[in-house]
């Protein structure tokens, strides 16, 4: 049995209330002061800055037919969870072009079936994580240093988190070392890429079919490099692998362990509708202490059933691909869509088992309704296996996130709605979002699956 964790409701409105009690009070000109910003003010440059973030997710789901369930499968009784992180972002300029990022981070809670069961699985704040009590960890720590390219002038970036606002460079090497996720820098897109704000499902937040280095909180040691030419960006990261598949140690020595990313991403503006957009092709390597599915269906366990486990060895590998793209279709509209494919002939090591995705959708802002903080979203992904993967869980084995003890093979689909109200000037997001998803576990013999969900998100 799955241990399963529930933040108190208590604890969290109270923590929630000194959130708030803490937040600036702003003026009824605060507006025209965002709107329009003074020379004075873009010319300034944040030598520390210190942000913070909170994000509460309740989600409930329905009881579903299913024919059978296995050890690993989404379980078919009604089940509510929810969740919290909490993360502080700190921020020191070193020198020009030198900075330091820190960013320790609370979380605790538990996906639904302690997030087995689905490829597309539905809290994109929750990870597979053995004891879902509150845990403190660091999330990022990690130098970068930026050198400026060419004559071609800088631009004002305004400050964030991980964001020291001041003048960059539009040509420029960006260098950084340390922990760091590699969601930071690769697969970005405008309107699919932050559960906290935008869509909570795994496969829509990011390439499901991206198999990124990452230990069971998501993040990696790694080194990175961007290089930022006119409309183009060429991105590639050399990152460490956990130990284990959905490891929390990770494995620091190259020599035994490694992934390989890069990415080329071309701005662009559509001539004759003047809408930006951005085209990225992303390709990976991933080399590790991987099992092999082929290999385990002649490995049998003491039961019969193939165990991937058993079949490990140094030097596997798993390559794969992606295509991202974003683009605006209105002063306030834009849409994405992402494929992807890795080999899938080696076990999934890191994010979730996937091996061919296709996800689009339409992301709406609410200025279109004088509602300019809002947000709306509808989005599909489509979910598929290799055949040695679908042989390996259709025979009863196990992966890390799936298996039911057989297989009815059917590709996995979900559809995901939200709608994210800002309530207030200050920092809070209220989101209620629905997911339905067919074939979870890429099994026609169980669902299809209702999910609601309600996000509550804090920004400082």
């Amino acid at each position: 049995m799955k241990k399963q964790y529930n933040i108190s409701p208590r604890s969290f409105w109270i923590i929630l209330l000194l959130l708030i009690a803490v937040m600036p009070n702003p003026s009824s000109a605060q507006d025209d002061t965002d709107a329009v910003r003074s020379l004075s003010d873009s010319a300034k440059t944040s030598r520390v800055n210190v942000h913070f973030q909170a994000t509460y997710i309740y989600q409930y789901q329905p009881a579903f037919h299913a024919a059978y369930t296995g050890i690993n499968s989404l379980q078919s009784a009604m089940d509510k969870e929810n969740s919290i992180t909490s993360t502080l972002f700190l921020g020191v300029r070193l020198w020009k072009g030198a900075e330091i990022y820190i960013n320790p981070e609370i979380a605790g809670g538990s996906g639904l079936s302690g997030a087995y069961g689905l490829a597309a699985s539905t809290n994109g704040e929750t990870f597979r994580v053995g004891d879902p009590a509150p845990t403190l960890y660091l999330a990022r720590g990690m130098f970068v240093q930026t050198i400026q390219l060419g004559p071609d002038g800088d631009s004002y970036i305004p400050e964030g988190a991980n964001e020291l606002g001041g003048s960059k460079p539009n040509n420029y090497l960006r260098l950084s070392i340390g922990k760091m996720s590699l969601a930071d820098i690769f697969d970005k897109n405008a309107y699919a890429n932050d559960p906290r704000a935008q869509f909570m499902n795994w496969c829509l937040m990011y390439n499901g079919a991206w198999d990124y280095a990452a230990n069971l909180r998501g993040y990696t040691d790694a080194i990175a490099a961007v290089l930022q030419q006119g409309s183009f960006t060429y991105s590639a990261a050399l990152a460490a692998m956990p130990m284990v598949a959905n490891g929390e140690a990770l494995n620091t020595n190259p020599s035994e362990e490694y992934s390989i990313n890069a990415e080329i991403d071309k701005a662009y503006t559509l001539g004759l509708f003047n809408r930006k957009g951005n085209i990225r092709l992303l390709g990976y390597f991933n080399d590790g202490d991987m099992g092999n599915y082929a290999q385990a269906l002649q490995h049998r366990d003491s039961t019969g059933l193939p165990d991937v486990i058993s079949t490990r060895k140094y030097g596997r590998t798993k390559t794969g691909i992606g295509l991202n793209i974003d683009q605006e279709i209105g002063d306030h509209a834009g849409l994405f869509f992402r494929a992807g494919w890795n080999d899938g002939k080696n076990e999934t090591w890191c994010f979730t088992e996937a091996d061919e995705v296709i996800s689009a959708g339409l992301s709406v802002k609410g200025a279109a309704w004088n509602r300019k903080d809002d947000n709306i979203g509808a989005a599909f992904d489509i979910n598929g296996l290799s055949q040695d993967h679908r042989d390996y869980l259709a025979a009863g084995g196990l992966g890390f996130q799936l298996g039911d003890g057989a297989l009815s093979y059917a590709n996995e689909s979900a559809l995901e709605l939200y709608y994210g109200y800002k309530p207030l000037s200050s920092g809070i997001w209220l989101t209620g979002d629905y997911q339905f998803v067919l074939n979870p576990g890429y099994n026609s013999a169980r669902g299809p699956v209702n999910v609601f969900s309600f996000r509550l998100h804090v920004e400082l």
